[in-house]
């Protein structure tokens, strides 16, 4: 966490960062006092948020996430890409998706050092790659409106299966 954190105040961008209360083995983390005091200049720090309603908002410039799926959709619906650092379960499969296949993210390796996370975040903010991947992210972003809109495929395919289990309950 030290890393993660000097690294993103390392980068001179704005910035809210969630921790859970029982983030680390289950207790509160604790940041050294000089992370805490350089966070204050440019970053914000919460136990929670409506992570839709942030990723949605126009100012949100990226996300580092560890990349299960429901993160993945909310931040792909909204057009921002990613800093991804799975752990287990699907994450690393989303994470190689998302980052090989769809180019809308960038994967930070398993041992995190501050310089590494300032990179990938002045990369994704104003580097090359980062417009790319905000580009490709936006597309995806137009995707999921379509796909959710009232004659999308996934509101026509979720009218069929209440369609379904309908019928099949009056049976």
């Amino acid at each position: 966490m030290i890393s993660l954190g000097w690294g993103v105040v390392n980068s001179n961008h704005y910035f809210i960062w969630i921790i859970r209360e029982d983030l680390v083995n289950g207790k509160v983390a604790v940041l050294l006092k000089e992370l805490e005091e350089a966070i204050k200049k440019r970053g914000f720090i919460a136990s929670w948020c409506p992570q839709e309603k942030v990723l949605n908002h126009h100012s949100v410039g990226w996300f580092l996430t560890h990349y299960g799926w429901g993160s993945l959709i909310e931040s792909l619906s909204a057009g921002v890409p990613i800093i991804c650092r799975p752990g287990a379960a699907d994450q690393p499969v989303n994470c190689n998706q998302m980052c090989k296949n769809w180019e809308v993210g960038m994967e930070l390796g398993n041992v995190m050092k501050r310089d590494e996370v300032e990179k990938l975040v002045r990369e994704l903010i104003g580097g090359v790659e980062g417009d790319r991947m905000r580009k490709k992210a936006l597309e995806w972003k137009k995707m999921a409106a379509m796909a959710t809109c009232p004659n999308g495929s996934s509101s026509l395919e979720i009218q069929k299966l209440v369609d379904e289990v309908t019928f099949l309950s009056r049976k």
